[in-house]
């Protein structure tokens, strides 16, 4: 599917900056066209891809409804990249989360987002001023509404610190709190997480019983909140990533081929978008074995032809060696499995290359 110009031109990156735009806070620029208005609220479902949202529309007749367009999401299309391009408007190689892995040469070890907590120091990883602390900054009422268990993490202390957090479980929890944070009298910014479509995707697959039952109660949280907005208020509705299908029998093992596996130190990202860290000098022998190995199954990058691509956007000098010696993108429904990560090498849904179901996402909106 071919977006349209304007929608190419737009990605996650804007998101954050266009609602803070919207409510005054200077410095950035309305690109959603969102409007002055007195109350802003980000609503990102984690993992639902815009093709996927078509396809299966029906289970979601609310969000079929809103009005929007879609966008594209960052690269590596992978949570914790996204969500540092939500939180600090900027492009991956410039706020330096460059994959759902990655080296990261001040701790000489891999750093996982996910699971990280508070070591290494979040602000050392991502020193640059969040959107989020910059909306509160401005006396704007900045609020995150998620499940408590992300409230302390490092990837949200990185990339999405500023402001208040409430604790919110399920659907009835987030939408009280938008509610409240809405009902101001000044203006406000909130932004709301959903993870569950996400998890369902990774273990049931797009498409299946569960998953779009899953999808359903996104449609119910969405249909909720748009029904309690004041005048004067945009709720976005977008996501992270898409996911795509990828059955057993489209893994190729890192470890289990010698063509792949020799001259690495450290392999990284996820079973779409692998990072690999290797031996002094021979990262173009690396890349040309990966390339001849994998044929049109994958693309094999350089670091330096992956930073010349402009896939990571302007690439900050200081964060290049965050980036592998070889990236490797996965094409078609290839799974690069690995042993540093068997859990996520075994899910059926995945996601962080470039297919149109990984990449565009919805940028739903709605005005009162």
């Amino acid at each position: 599917m071919a977006l349209d110009s304007q929608a190419a031109q737009t990605s996650l990156a804007d998101v954050g900056t266009s609602a803070a735009a919207s409510v005054g806070v200077p410095g950035y620029h309305d690109v959603l066209g969102l409007g002055d208005v007195q109350h802003v609220v980000i609503c990102l479902i984690d993992g639902l891809g815009w093709l996927s949202l078509l396809e299966f529309g029906s289970y979601a007749p609310d969000l079929i409804q809103l009005g929007g367009r879609p966008m594209q999401t960052v690269f590596p299309t992978t949570t914790p990249t996204a969500l540092a391009s939500l939180g600090t408007g900027q492009l991956p190689g410039t706020h330096g989360f460059v994959g759902a892995t990655f080296f990261l040469p001040e701790t000489q070890s891999i750093l996982a987002p996910l699971r990280w907590k508070r070591d290494p120091l979040p602000a050392m990883v991502q020193p640059a001023p969040t959107i989020f602390e910059r909306v509160a900054r401005h006396g704007v009422q900045m609020l995150t509404v998620a499940p408590a268990k992300y409230e302390f993490t490092g990837l949200t202390a990185a990339a999405l610190r500023g402001g208040g957090y409430q604790a919110a479980e399920d659907t009835a929890q987030r939408v009280a709190g938008v509610h409240a944070a809405v009902s101001g009298a000044g203006r406000s910014f909130t932004y709301v997480y959903w993870f569950e479509l996400d998890r369902v995707g990774h273990k049931h697959g797009v498409g299946s019983k569960v998953w779009l039952a899953a999808l359903g109660r996104v449609n119910d949280l969405v249909a909720k909140l748009a029904a309690q907005l004041p005048p004067s208020t945009a709720l976005i509705v977008t996501a992270d990533h898409g996911m795509i299908n990828c059955e057993s029998s489209s893994q190729v093992s890192i470890e289990g081929n010698p063509e792949l596996s020799a001259e690495l130190v450290l392999i990284a990202g996820e079973p779409r978008a692998r990072h690999l860290y290797v031996q002094p000098r021979c990262t173009d022998a690396v890349a040309a074995r990966w390339s001849a190995f994998l044929g049109a199954s994958a693309k094999v990058f350089t670091r330096a032809q992956i930073i010349d691509s402009g896939l990571l956007g302007p690439t900050d000098p200081d964060l290049i060696d965050r980036i592998g010696d070889v990236v490797c993108v996965a094409e078609d429904t290839t799974m690069l499995t690995s042993l540093v990560d068997p859990r996520s090498s075994a899910l059926l849904g995945q996601h962080g290359a470039l297919t149109p179901e990984e990449l565009v996402i919805p940028g739903l909106i709605i005005r009162t």
